[in-house]
């Protein structure tokens, strides 16, 4: 018995890099997966639907059960389809995996609004429109008086969550992620569904084309030596995430290699503070005492 025996799960952008690992590593602990993935290049343009074909064949090659799905989660129809798709197959869903994404980076005076449009489509809105739909099959679920054990698992990014040169777009969209996890556990426990998030650290098409990475994702020459960025490693955190008793929710996690860490999500730190509305001179002698 696997630790996800039982339980149904998609896994959106599945085709290929961290994705493809999750549902590997979902099979191969006794999931039923759903591999979603358009097939598209790194930008978004459509190049086959192949790549989730391939994973479903490799799982089924291992004795697992999978089945492709070719729809785009930036579409209110799309992600009706992808949930449709695991139900119809599977007679269920327990777990949602939001993976999908694509990069078009550029520093803020060259990026245009279609760079910024499609990006934060098909991250934050991919993002919504598949937890839209799976949390009201699962609020409906619970609302007949089944008892539901749900797990979502958002992927925001160390671009969003402290920022990167180049990345306006991403960055916002996965800091969007980021707080719509935290936001979404705190509405859907009443229902049964935890939400989690990730920001990975590995080795992908995005991080290799991502300035200033390139030079370090690489692999290690000696193949006895661990790979820290092999997006493999990423995949075993957001298995125990989508475990059935695992506690964790509304919480944002770094990974990378064989690390996992907790997110602080925004505090607030040091005051400055008088009994009378600040006047703008005195507030601007004072302001930079906030962060020196």
């Amino acid at each position: 018995m696997g630790a996800l025996s039982g339980r149904v799960a998609i896994i959106t952008g599945a085709g290929r890099g961290i994705g493809r690992e999750h549902a590997l590593l979902f099979a191969a602990e006794g999931a039923r997966v759903v591999v979603n993935d358009l097939g598209g290049a790194l930008d978004g343009s459509t190049t086959g639907a192949t790549p989730a074909d391939e994973v479903v064949e490799t799982i089924r090659g291992f004795g697992g059960e999978a089945v492709a799905n070719h729809d785009d989660v930036a579409t209110w129809e799309g992600g009706a389809r992808l949930v449709r798709t695991a139900i119809d197959t599977f007679g269920d869903l327990h777990v949602l995996v939001n993976n999908a994404g694509i990069l078009r980076d550029r520093v803020l005076v060259n990026l245009s609004e279609d760079d910024w449009d499609s990006v934060v489509a098909v991250h934050l809105k991919g993002h919504f429109v598949t937890m839209r739909h799976a949390a009201t099959y699962w609020r409906e679920r619970a609302k007949s008086g089944e008892t539901v054990r749900a797990s979502i698992v958002n992927t925001s990014s160390t671009s969003g969550l402290i920022g990167n040169v180049g990345q306006s777009n991403y960055g916002a969209a996965k800091a969007g992620i980021a707080a719509l996890t935290v936001i979404a556990a705190e509405e859907l426990g009443r229902y049964g569904v935890r939400v989690n998030a990730i920001a990975p650290a590995a080795r992908t098409r995005m991080t290799e084309s991502t300035p200033g990475l390139a030079d370090y994702v690489v692999k290690p020459a000696d193949a006895a030596q661990f790979d820290v960025w092999d997006p493999a490693n990423i995949s075993p955190l957001v298995a125990v995430l989508a475990m059935e008793d695992c506690p964790a929710t509304g919480r944002v996690f770094f990974t990378q290699g064989g690390t996992v860490r907790l997110f602080q999500n925004w505090t607030m730190t040091t005051a400055l503070e008088r009994d009378d509305r600040w006047d703008v001179a005195a507030l601007a002698e004072q302001l930079p005492t906030l962060w020196a």
